[in-house]
């Protein structure tokens, strides 16, 4: 049925052309959809023209753009996979035509009227992630033209929905990061705090995080995180850890008890995820830290006269790993005046192409006693110049209690 206008090859390359129109990547992703299904509509000459996307966790195909089937976007239509037109579509992962559609194949679509089906379904990565379908309102026979003409359609939309995906998944994760992230850091009496966050530009938004907060006793809880992966998963989370962490710091003095707890939750809750936690607690007199290390690394500690160095803490495995051989443990180390403690994730130290001990010490290097904000800003100013591919938290604490009163002799 090409051969309308012109000659066969002529119709043929007209309606290719129709949906594959390069001007059509200059669209906002929903007007791209919606140009795209009125194409299809008019040179298929069909009366409707459906896009469904998959909603893997619910595993149904939603409703998300239409010609002549206006209503079911509006309702926000969901259709499971197996069930109806759309879903025999999905669960077969391959082209469905019905020259006559019964009220078995679709009791919705039947009652709409519409008599002829097509459709065709959407690929990403070898699964399945939508749906696209046509229809007409009177008996029509679709040819192998129309399948492949539909099937390039498909493709169109499968890249624009993969696009837009992505960028709801960045910006719901990145809102969501940033609103887990303290807003300020707490007015502690005898330290001044710092910190950064810098989301990676080429991985995505991961599961880094920090966080400071007072306890009851008075001692001041210091975490600095890495939930593996990125994304949006990885910032859900995320989220869960530290509000659980905040809770079990309130029943536990001793950090490690804290983590062996967080550790539990993980298994439990958030099964198959990974993640790295330093958790610190300062003493109210601000002269002791008392640290425990789940994988992460090794915290610097800078002391005027004295280069800045990694303190000398065991690391114990990382949260979420399954082996419960050893306790966890935690080590107490003396916090100087006028010292700094930083705190930082992966991202500020690894490189390709170099082991991260070299990285290490570049940080090292960059690290000299002083108030926190100045001691940020040279670590991002020396290290992060080159950070493109990871998340990059980074958190520093300054002591400024007084100096003990010097005795002097005889």
């Amino acid at each position: 049925m090409i051969d309308v206008q012109g000659s066969g090859s002529d119709e043929r390359l007209r309606r290719i052309e129709a949906v594959t129109d390069a001007a059509l990547s200059q669209l906002d992703v929903n007007d791209l959809l919606k140009e795209l299904l009125d194409r299809v509509q008019e040179v298929m000459r069909v009366d409707t023209a459906a896009i469904l996307l998959m909603d893997v966790h619910a595993k149904q195909l939603v409703a998300t753009a239409a010609k002549g089937l206006e209503e079911e976007v509006r309702q926000g239509a969901r259709i499971s996979v197996g069930r109806g037109f759309a879903g025999r579509v999905a669960r077969d992962k391959q082209p469905v035509v019905l020259d006559e559609v019964t009220a078995p194949d679709d009791l919705i679509l039947f009652d709409r009227g519409i008599r002829s089906l097509l459709g065709v379904p959407m690929f990403a990565g070898g699964e399945v992630t939508g749906v696209l379908h046509v229809g007409c309102l009177s008996s029509h026979q679709f040819t192998d033209d129309d399948v492949q003409l539909l099937q390039l359609a498909a493709e169109r939309a499968s890249l624009a929905s993969q696009t837009r995906a992505s960028s709801i998944d960045r910006t719901a994760a990145l809102a969501l990061q940033r609103s887990l992230l303290p807003t300020y850091l707490p007015d502690a009496p005898a330290v001044d705090m710092a910190a950064r966050y810098v989301p990676g530009h080429d991985a995505g938004v991961g599961g880094d995080w920090y966080d400071v907060f007072t306890l009851p006793s008075g001692w001041l809880g210091v975490v600095i995180g890495d939930v593996s992966g990125h994304g949006l998963g990885s910032a859900v989370v995320m989220g869960r850890l530290r509000s659980a962490l905040r809770a079990y710091a309130l029943v536990s003095d001793d950090p490690a008890d804290a983590l062996t707890l967080l550790d539990r939750k993980i298994h439990h809750f958030e099964a198959g995820n990974l993640a790295t936690v330093l958790y610190a607690m300062i003493s109210p007199d601000r002269a002791t830290i008392r640290m425990s290390l789940a994988g992460h690394l090794q915290p610097i500690l800078a002391t005027p006269g004295q280069p800045a160095n990694t303190l000398n803490i065991p690391v114990d495995l990382p949260l979420g790993t399954g082996s419960h051989q050893r306790a966890r443990r935690h080590t107490e180390v003396a916090f100087p005046s006028e010292s700094v403690l930083v705190c930082y994730t992966d991202g500020l130290v690894e490189r390709r192409g170099e082991i991260i001990d070299v990285g290490i010490q570049r940080l090292c290097s960059a690290v000299e006693p002083g108030p926190a904000e100045t001691v940020c800003a040279r670590i991002m100013t020396t290290l992060a110049v080159e950070q493109a591919t990871d998340d990059i938290a980074l958190l520093a604490i300054h002591s400024t209690r007084p100096c003990p009163p010097r005795q002097h002799e005889g």
